[in-house]
């Protein structure tokens, strides 16, 4: 199953149209704090079965002027990418981290707690950044935030880190060369993917693989395996 959110039910009754500015208490009253099952050390807010927002449909959100709150959901290659940062904090220790289409911040969060110097989440989703900011300061921490596309740009970032990214082709042609030209200068670039259909095929080196609990409703399983790999210099272009 692609990436996307689950089919809901009608409701009927006028809405209230959001915007990043008045979200905060949507946000809050749509989610639950937590902690996703395979990341404990990072609190998110987060929807689950006890939220409407978790039976909207995309039609009923953009009636609220809400695009997919893909922010809302601990996807499972962002799980294992947070997982694996934790795990081996020398991967970010010291470095200027962009976590590109940062969603709900975790593996930026990861990426702070991991030692990181100085931590971007990077998302074209403008409603991000009150997530994040709601993110970061549950778990304590800090981090900036990018409402930018960033493809083909260059911050000097020494890592880049990238969760459940290649579940659609046209971004997936984009995310390749840009990627592979970050590589080629010197930037280790990281990606957690569940086996999303976009992925390459070759240039990619294998880091770790872990079993991550998910939710049904979004993808389709209870458990998704998940790999971390690293962007290798010969990954095509």
């Amino acid at each position: 199953m692609e990436r996307g959110l689950p089919h809901g039910r009608p409701r009927p009754g006028p809405v209230t149209r959001l915007t990043p500015k008045n979200a905060k208490k949507f946000i809050l009253d749509n989610t639950a704090l937590m902690a996703p099952p395979h990341v404990p050390e990072v609190l998110l807010h987060l929807a689950d079965e006890a939220h409407d927002l978790w039976l909207r449909t995309e039609a009923e959100l953009a009636e609220i002027g809400l695009p997919p709150p893909f922010w809302a959901f601990a996807w499972a290659g962002g799980q294992g990418l947070a997982r694996y940062v934790l795990d081996h904090p020398a991967i970010v220790r010291g470095k200027t981290v962009l976590d590109f289409a940062s969603g709900s911040g975790m593996v930026a969060i990861a990426a702070v707690k991991a030692g990181a110097a100085e931590v971007i989440a990077a998302d074209i989703d403008p409603f991000c950044e009150t997530v994040i900011t709601l993110n970061l300061e549950a778990n304590g921490v800090n981090a900036d935030f990018l409402d930018a596309d960033c493809i083909d740009a260059d911050g000097g970032w020494d890592v880049v880190l990238a969760g459940d990214v290649f579940y659609d082709k046209p971004l997936a042609g984009r995310l390749m060369p840009w990627f592979t030209s970050l590589k080629a200068r010197g930037a280790d670039i990281l990606v957690g993917d569940p086996g999303r259909a976009y992925l390459p095929k070759k240039g990619l080196q294998a880091l770790a693989v872990y079993q991550v609990p998910v939710t049904r409703v979004l993808e389709d399983a209870e458990v998704k395996r998940t790999t971390v790999w690293r962007w290798a210099s010969d990954a095509p272009a």
